[in-house]
């Protein structure tokens, strides 16, 4: 999830360690505060692999700022990412969040389409947070309020999630049906109808001529 986050922040733009974490912060801080022990490492990682550049600005004092730069390989990284996020991207409710932050970046309505698809099939399946013999509990099954009231709430959000995710997959249908249809459109444009009544040769009418004077008046 922070890997991601690194990504997505820094094909917005290059920034500097500490902007970069108020960023991070910003979007995920108040479930799993962002520390300079947990960003420099995963900073240092992206870096080893090729994805991530860091080069050194002016600060606001005699100190230098590390700005960190994302190169054309870590472009290519973001992307697959979102367009193929880890079940685990898909079935967590924050981590869904980061990716859905970033899900814009994508430029295929398509791909896109296909990661809302996966989220929506996630809720096709039965879940609570309490169990009895592998099957999931109501809340009219919960004698206690604070459990009743957990599994209510996460219900209500389950309901507003599917309505938004349903709303936005028929947006993209929608879109994607559109493009096709203008690129059939624009085909048939581009391939006229080139058939072309055959003219007759100046001797071949010379010849039906002759013919019409021999025949004789009705």
């Amino acid at each position: 999830m922070l890997s991601l986050s690194i990504l997505g922040f820094l094909a917005e733009q290059p920034l500097h360690a500490y902007e970069l974490r108020n960023r991070i912060s910003g979007l995920s801080g108040h479930i799993r505060p962002v520390s300079d022990g947990a960003l420099y490492p995963a900073l240092d990682r992206l870096r080893r692999a090729g994805f991530v550049v860091r080069n050194e600005a002016p600060g606001s004092g005699a100190a230098r700022r590390q700005v960190f730069t994302l190169t054309d390989a870590g472009t290519q990284e973001f992307l697959r990412r979102l367009s193929e996020p880890t079940p685990v991207e898909i079935t967590d409710r924050d981590s869904f969040m980061i990716l859905l932050a970033f899900l814009g970046r994508l430029d295929d309505p398509a791909a896109q389409l296909r990661v809302l698809r996966r989220r929506l099939s996630f809720y096709d399946r039965p879940a609570s947070y309490f169990y009895v013999q592998g099957r999931p509990l109501r809340a009219d099954e919960m004698a206690d309020r604070f459990r009743r009231g957990m599994i209510t709430t996460a219900a209500a959000a389950k309901r507003a999630d599917v309505q938004w995710l349903r709303a936005v997959i028929a947006e993209l249908e929608a879109e994607i049906a559109g493009r096709v249809e203008r690129t059939d459109r624009v085909g048939r444009v581009a391939r006229p109808d080139r058939t072309v009544a055959a003219t007759p040769s100046p001797r071949a009418d010379r010849t039906d001529r002759a013919d019409r004077a021999r025949k004789p008046p009705r």
